[in-house]
């Protein structure tokens, strides 16, 4: 416990409330800075907060009805939002405005309920619609469409559980879903196709997915009050589609795109059904069919509380659980490193919890309250008065304190001034310790300096995928890359004269 609180760079749970913000949210998530918090609102509107000032820098204002899903791109410049309009919204923090420049609308033909951007390219986008159906959308000119996720295997329509959640792993190769039957079907993203049936005993109705930080480990919040961790075993990569395209970049920057999600828009402008398009066979590869055994279960044995939502830490030794109490905002804490043991409860109050989520990079939790209000957690460390100077020594008491010899003489000034000017006239090596070889200029044809200096500054090469990755699934996510290019920044607008909501 005390090596912990010495070391910073140990991730441990949030303890006590830092702060709290009257957002009027629904639910909350950070940012991959983790410097930014998007709020959304049943109103139709998302905030987004600036956490180092806690003050509002741009608003979100472009639905008719409630927000129901809030996701941001790898580098924070895009920003999703779907609601029970029908519609999904993503937004281009880059612009100079507020609201910001709708970067792409996708209307679909119920309200959404979930949908995120794809891990690697937030031109890719899986959402769920409240008719139990699940797509794939994919906005990239080469491969625009909207797929539908379904099992082929099961002839009977009316006989398919509704899915009710879904989620891509970490890695962006494939898509899961719960349903209702207490099965996740694992898709795989590139060729749409099936690759996995797991069935959760027991379970019901799968309400949420959570993926810790590597991808092995899923844990799934069910009907049964039961929180569940899975260790997911490795699937086979499909081989390709015979229509599979070689990669084509495009430009850095796209017009705002109008695109409905209704139809399937071919590279040759004809459009296909869904229907349609799914009616190509993609499963001709065999399904790995398993029933997953929990590796843990989290429940609160003495009041049977149902859960919200669950979050993993960043290093994924911690999950935090939202209980669904009607009476007090409570979150529990359980230690997965220590063999998923029961760590800590924490107490919001008195104002219910829906929702709850886990800093990116730090011991921060952010979990909202039925009456709209985002409370941030933290883990306050003790103050190191000892980092201040190397010589210092922190004192447990009061102790008398012996003088040096000579450590409060007076200098004679004239020789202090003789001795300042003796070291101003010294040469200062600026070049020591740096190999000749580490002056290769960049005119000089050299493509190692200007390799470096791509990945190293997050160049195009490197953000936009110009590098085969050898992983089938990698390269095709990374062709037609998106311009959410790290170094971007974004105009910080304040709103003035912003009493609240």
């Amino acid at each position: 416990m005390n090596a912990s609180l010495l070391n910073p760079f140990i991730i441990t749970h949030p303890t006590t409330v830092q702060t709290s913000l009257v957002s009027g949210a629904s639910f909350a998530r950070f940012d991959p800075s983790g410097q930014f918090l998007a709020a959304a609102r049943s109103d139709g509107s998302a905030v987004i907060w600036d956490l180092d000032t806690r003050g509002t820098i741009r608003w979100c204002e472009g639905h008719v009805k409630g927000v129901t899903a809030i996701d941001w791109s790898r580098n924070s410049r895009y920003v999703l939002t779907a609601s029970k309009d029908w519609n999904i919204i993503i937004w281009d923090l880059a612009s100079p405005y507020d609201p910001p420049r709708r970067h792409a609308t996708i209307r679909f033909d119920a309200p959404v309920v979930a949908a995120s951007f794809h891990p690697r390219n937030s031109r890719i986008l899986l959402a769920l619609l409240s008719t139990g159906e699940a797509y794939i959308v994919d906005l990239r000119s080469i491969h625009r469409g909207r797929f539908e996720l379904c099992d082929e295997d099961e002839g009977d329509e009316r006989a398919r559980p509704i899915m009710t959640s879904v989620r891509f792993d970490p890695t962006g190769r494939h898509a899961f879903v719960g349903t209702s039957a207490g099965i996740v079907y694992v898709f795989n993203v590139r060729t749409k196709g099936l690759i996995a049936r797991h069935r959760v005993s027991g379970a019901g109705v799968i309400k949420g997915l959570e993926f810790a930080k590597g991808g092995r480990r899923l844990a799934t919040n069910s009907s049964d009050r039961t929180i569940r961790q899975f260790t997911l075993p490795s699937y086979p990569s499909p081989p390709p589609s015979p229509s599979a395209r070689n990669g084509v970049s495009s430009s850095s920057t796209s017009p705002p795109i109008e695109y409905t999600a209704g139809r399937n828009l071919n590279s040759n402008g004809n459009g296909a059904t869904a229907s349609e398009t799914s009616s190509v066979s993609i499963n001709a590869h065999p399904i790995l069919e398993t029933e997953l055994e929990p590796t843990h279960k989290f429940n609160d044995p003495i009041s049977k509380v149902a859960w919200h939502s669950m979050s993993y830490s960043p290093d994924g030794e911690w999950l935090a659980g939202g209980a669904a109490d009607p009476a007090t905002h409570k979150i529990y804490i359980w230690d997965i490193s220590n063999d998923g043991q029961f760590a800590s409860a924490l107490d919001g109050g008195r104002e219910p919890l829906i929702d709850v989520h886990w800093h990116p990079s730090a011991p921060r939790l952010a979990s909202t309250t039925n009456q709209g209000t985002i409370l941030i957690w933290h883990s306050p460390s003790p103050e190191r008065w000892g980092a201040f100077a190397g010589g210092f020594e922190e004192a447990d008491e009061n102790v008398w304190y012996e003088e040096g010899e000579s450590e409060f003489d007076l200098e004679d000034e004239t020789q202090l001034a003789l001795r300042k000017k003796l070291q101003e006239d010294e040469d200062v090596d600026i070049l020591g310790g740096i190999e000749e070889g580490d002056f290769l200029s960049p005119h000089a044809g050299s493509k190692s300096f200007l390799n470096q200096h791509s990945l190293k500054g997050g160049g195009v090469g490197a953000e936009a995928g110009e590098r085969s990755t050898g992983d089938q699934d990698f390269d095709w996510a990374d062709e037609d890359m998106d311009d959410d290019c790290k170094g971007w920044r974004m105009k910080i607008i304040i709103i003035e004269g912003e009493d609240g909501f």
